[in-house]
């Protein structure tokens, strides 16, 4: 193939992998999905008890209400900051070691942000006790 021909269609596959992969995300989240609330139907036909089958929903729904743990998502941030950063020092150059250091720092900030705003029970509780302690 002529070399001029693969340089245009560098670009058209560099957008073509966004929309497939887009769509594909899209079509695995809607059979996620699907095949739980299958589930939740199967099961539900075999109970006898509604209030098994309210247990039974909790459950799912359980992992939903749980907060956002800035400490955990901000150790991930630093970590693929890290990594980019390290992979612009041995392999591409200064412009990966600059987004890589961009994204340490904002993963630093989110560590940061979950010692300072408290996010468990546990931990709203501590912190109200301490507060009408003083």
């Amino acid at each position: 193939m002529d070399e001029h021909i693969i340089r245009e269609l560098i670009p058209i596959f560099g957008i073509l992998a966004g929309i497939i992969i887009s769509l594909a995300v899209f079509f695995w989240l809607y059979k996620e999905s699907k095949d739980k609330n299958k589930t939740i139907i199967e099961i539900s036909k075999h109970l006898d008890d509604s209030s098994k089958l309210d247990e039974l929903l909790r459950i799912f729904d359980e992992r939903k209400k749980e907060p956002i743990d800035y400490r955990r998502n901000g150790v991930i941030t630093i970590f693929v900051g890290i990594g980019l950063y390290l992979f612009g020092v041995f392999f591409v150059g200064d412009i990966l070691k600059g987004a890589g250091a961009l994204i340490g720092l904002i993963g630093i900030g989110t560590l940061i942000a979950g010692y300072l705003y408290p996010n468990t029970g546990k931990e709203l509780t501590a912190a109200v006790e301490k507060y009408e302690k003083e």
